[in-house]
């Protein structure tokens, strides 16, 4: 995975200097025909693994919203409210289609309410009722999605093209949108606190968010997988290890990236990609016109 080097505060304004306006696309995936179970061809743990991402989705995404537009009225700069709209919007769509996704695997008969419950209960937990605390988690989670977003975008191999071409768009799709609103709450935090507290903050949150949160996705994992009656399936275990940690090794990627966020000069765009966004996101651009186009 390709990042800049980390720069001096100095260099890393809040800002996206250059960048285009954050676009809410109302695109709808079809998943009628998809077998959640084996979506992914690198393996049914693999296809689980990612269905258990999807589960925390939903209420992942309605918290993030309400955390960071608790503090709209405290914002002065005009093109960070533009850009926090931007967010939500993006935000708003990527809930409506996991909220889908979850369903479609909630029918196959996994307890799909009881993980989002729990999932729910984790999120506020960690947070509390202080809506700085929110915001911080809410500003790790999202450096978390858009680090995994960004591997997968560098490595379109984890979702290989002969996995469900449907399957494969969404986590493109979701993976785009990710980077290109990947800032907004970290500047928005910026932009309501400063100093050694803030950043004691921001960093404690990150390390609390960090063990929740994947305790919270392997425990989805673990529920689908013993619904499937593969909890014992060795061969699948380590088939679904190489996945994150050798070939194509999603996490391994991450590692690096993440532990960027701990630098008391770091801005997510320090990890610039808008050069990759540009090759990815014009196909999302163009299926949303023929969706439009198709609806009129």
């Amino acid at each position: 995975m390709s990042v800049s080097p980390i720069t001096t505060p100095s260099k890393a304004k809040l800002s996206r200097k250059g960048s285009k306006a954050i676009p809410r696309r109302d695109i709808h995936f079809k998943l009628d025909d998809v077998d959640l179970k084996t979506w992914n061809p690198h393996g049914q743990h693999v296809s689980q693994f990612m269905n258990a991402l999807s589960i925390v989705f939903p209420e992942g995404e309605k918290f993030f919203i309400e955390s960071a537009r608790h503090f709209k009225d405290q914002l002065k700069n005009p093109q960070l409210l533009e850009d926090l709209q931007g967010f939500i919007g993006q935000e708003a769509m990527h809930g409506r289609e996991h909220r889908v996704y979850n369903e479609r695997l909630a029918a196959m008969g996994y307890d799909v309410a009881g993980l989002e419950r729990d999932s729910m209960k984790m999120l506020r937990g960690a947070a509390g009722k202080n809506p700085l605390n929110k915001l911080a988690a809410t500003c790790a989670l999202e450096h978390f999605t858009a680090v995994l977003a960004d591997v997968l975008l560098n490595h379109p191999e984890l979702i290989p093209e002969n996995a469900h071409p449907e399957m494969r768009a969404m986590w493109m799709w979701h993976a785009v949108e990710e980077n290109e609103h990947k800032a907004v709450c970290y500047d928005v935090y910026q932009s309501v606190t400063q100093g050694p507290s803030a950043y004691v903050r921001r960093t404690g949150m990150m390390a609390l968010v960090t063990v929740l949160f994947w305790s919270r996705v392997f425990q989805n994992q673990a529920h689908l997988v013993r619904r499937d009656g593969i909890a014992t399936d060795w061969r699948g275990w380590l088939q679904f290890g190489k996945f994150a940690f050798t070939q194509p090794g999603g996490l391994r990627h991450a590692l690096k990236p993440y532990l960027d966020y701990f630098k008391p000069g770091f801005h997510p765009w320090q990890h610039d990609n808008r050069a990759l966004l540009e090759q990815w996101k014009a196909r999302y651009d163009q299926r949303e016109m023929d969706e439009l186009a198709l609806a009129a």
